[in-house]
């Protein structure tokens, strides 16, 4: 291969793989944000988490005391003789109730009352990103909010508070605004360039990969290798920017009373990144294993060799040993490519492209004694005597 179209392979390298790294994070977007199961299932996790629990119960007690007029409500239940102690009692109910509204958000239908709230929230957000109209909502004033006030309600139900005091919340408490009408034409702008990205993206970083493996003229399989360390470098890329990021943004907006809580929702609501990011090493991984697996080192020849009789003798065997282990990874399902159906066929393409390629690489080996054992003598025919004999 020339020295031009080498340095046309590594272009075409090195810009798929940056294009994958963005190819990841509007993935990420488009699934964790605009999918209302995935959003469904990180609510569900972020209200099972203790600390992110705690942080959400210090604001619905908070949202209770702005709102209710605890000292009133107690005075209300005092003897005429303790009524002057309702204030301080309510100052020192605080932390305690704060301990108890956590436990009660431990409950299954306390927990519910959330993600049934935080998924209106999305379906609002989507909606609204995506201008269509519906749940209530106009996609003119683009405001979109998280409404807690049901929530509210519910704990101060089961904190005692009567039917009285409650009605007089006002229907505001407990909302927290997701989106403000100052950002609506920015983020619909978005997020009609992810819905083309995410697909568009990954589509590219194939035909790219693959593009500089076809180029690269007697030198593919070490090109398949590199773009196997190019996509163990993507994962870790991903990796550590979900760290940095996460780190930054956790030290931006929050307090140090809610750092912790920070943390645990950013870490909850990147794990989708974090699983490309996984997935992106992983395959890369399984790239370089086969490659080195097919190459002329003395460790893969005697793999090879190890393997020759049940490619070559036994391939019912060999066949159904790899189906069997590819449909364990896939009950497995360890990544998001292994639980969707196109994932599913490409990578049961490409390993049974992998047995194909292999299984004609050790028949010529074969044929060729590249697999002979060292020390191993080759087989000759006996000579056959020719005697010549004449008539007297």
């Amino acid at each position: 291969m020339s020295t031009r179209r080498r340095a046309l392979v590594w272009i075409l390298i090195v810009a798929a793989s940056l294009i994958a790294v963005a190819s990841t994070l509007t993935t990420w977007v488009d699934r964790q944000m605009l999918d209302e199961d995935s959003w469904r299932e990180a609510s569900a996790e972020l209200i099972e988490d203790p600390t992110v629990r705690e942080a959400v119960s210090a604001y619905l007690v908070g949202e209770l005391y702005d709102n209710v007029d605890v000292a009133a409500a107690l005075e209300q239940r005092l003897p005429p003789d303790l009524k002057g102690l309702a204030g301080p009692v309510a100052g020192a109910l605080r932390e305690p109730a704060g301990d108890a509204v956590d436990r009660l958000l431990e409950a299954p239908r306390v927990q519910q009352l959330w993600i049934n709230a935080s998924s209106l929230a999305q379906q609002k957000l989507v909606n609204v990103l995506e201008d269509k109209t519906g749940l209530g909502i106009s996609t003119g004033d683009g405001v979109v909010t998280l409404d807690l006030g049901e929530l509210i309600t519910q704990i101060g139900t089961d904190l005692g508070f009567s039917s009285a005091v409650l009605d007089r919340i006002p229907p505001d408490a407990g909302e927290i605004t997701v989106l403000r009408s100052d950002q609506l034409a920015a983020a619909q702008t978005a997020v009609k360039a992810l819905r083309l990205l995410s697909a568009a993206l990954l589509v590219l970083v194939l035909v790219l990969y693959a593009l500089a493996v076809y180029l690269a003229t007697g030198e593919r399989r070490r090109t398949l290798r590199n773009v196997g360390w190019a996509l163990v470098l993507v994962g870790l890329t991903v990796l550590v920017a979900r760290r940095l990021t996460g780190d930054y943004a956790v030290d931006a907006l929050t307090s140090p009373a809610s750092h912790a809580a920070g943390e645990r929702t950013w870490l909850i609501g990147s794990s989708i990144l974090g699983q490309i990011g996984i997935a992106a090493i992983l395959y890369g991984a399984v790239i370089v294993v086969g490659t080195v697996l097919a190459g002329p080192t003395a460790h893969a020849i005697a793999v090879r060799r190890w393997m020759a009789p049940a490619l070559e003798q036994r391939a019912g065997i060999a066949w159904a040993v790899a189906g069997g282990a590819y449909l364990l990874l896939v009950l497995w399902g360890p990544t998001h490519a292994l639980r969707v159906w196109w994932g599913i066929v490409l990578l049961a393409a490409l390993l049974a492209a992998g047995i194909v390629v292999l299984r004609r690489q050790v028949a010529g080996e074969l044929a060729t004694d590249v697999l002979r054992p060292p020390g191993a003598r080759v087989s000759q025919a006996p000579a056959v005597a020719h005697v010549t004999t004449t008539d007297n």
